[in-house]
């Protein structure tokens, strides 16, 4: 729906709730109130699980040993900024390497409009600093990829045509000994039109593996229609989805030959690194793309 019908269809519920017969029917007058509900946060540019909880999901990219430290740096960034604002951040999957650092780390964060804060940190942030693990001391590149998708309690109110899913077994790296290492619990799933997928091995049993990785799966469905703007019906139907290139960053983390953060979305700076990094003072960032998008 564009703007119009939005706007059209908000002034028809509107003028039947004003109706003498409007509770006649509760089990239509609620749906109607919910609907109405769900139009205006869509006017709005507000997604209905933006005031739920969130999954947050950090890979490292380019730049070996110095892009897994920069995901340790971006979860302790998360991690104070979470504490700022009592959201509470529950891991649930790490792939650390021998120096501390992370290849991939995905974590729950719970709190009140979780996902409606750090949706927009979605996308490829790019580091700049002298490499702690370069003799020479050179300058390097590092690159990290941020995924935040809302957190889906049930996933039954989702309807995905089980043909379009590919659905990958292998064995499990997660907890519970080495039986169930043994066994192929690791589940991997794939949306064959849009080319998505998500994965879990961090349960003891592979179909509740399958049903986080379905969770994660969904979650990334409504993130990219809400990216798209389309219904996600609508998104689901795309055959071919662009692949995330490692260069095009959302967001530079300069500590090398100066001091700057600059989101390359909107142009806010701040010469405040040590803040942003280790305090979490991302809120400007998030605020000046949020009005931009709405």
């Amino acid at each position: 729906m564009d703007k119009e019908q939005i706007e059209n269809r908000i002034k028809e519920i509107e003028f039947a709730m004003e109706q003498v017969d409007f509770w006649n029917d509760k089990n239509s007058a609620q749906s109607m109130i919910r609907e109405l509900q769900d139009l205006k946060e869509k006017k709005e540019g507000v997604s209905k699980y933006d005031k739920g909880n969130s999954v947050l999901t950090i890979i490292a990219g380019a730049g070996g040993d110095d892009a897994e430290d920069f995901a340790f740096i971006l979860v302790r960034m998360y991690e104070k900024f979470c504490e700022g604002h009592n959201f509470q951040m529950f891991l649930k999957h790490k792939n650390e390497n021998d120096h501390g650092g992370y290849r991939n780390i995905t974590f729950s964060i719970i709190g009140k409009n979780s996902y409606g804060f750090l949706k927009h940190e979605s996308g490829v942030h790019r580091l700049v600093r002298l490499s702690p693990f370069n003799a020479d001391q050179k300058r390097h590149t590092s690159f990290a990829l941020v995924e935040v998708i809302p957190e889906i309690a049930e996933i039954e109110s989702i309807t995905i045509n089980p043909s379009d899913l590919k659905v990958e077994l292998s064995k499990s790296s997660g907890p519970g000994g080495q039986n169930v290492n043994k066994r192929e619990t690791a589940v991997r799933v794939v949306h064959i039109p849009t080319g998505l997928a998500s994965g879990s091995d961090g349960e003891r049993t592979q179909e509740a593996n399958k049903e986080q990785a379905m969770k994660l799966l969904i979650g990334k469905l409504i993130k990219k229609a809400e990216d798209e703007k389309k219904s996600l019906e609508e998104s689901m139907q795309i055959s071919k989805t662009t692949d995330i290139e490692w260069g095009n960053q959302i967001r530079s983390y300069v500590l090398h030959p100066y001091k700057m953060v600059k989101d390359h979305r909107t142009g806010v700076e701040t010469s405040q690194v040590d803040k942003v990094l280790e305090e979490g003072a991302i809120e400007d960032f998030i605020e000046a793309v949020k009005n931009q998008t709405i």
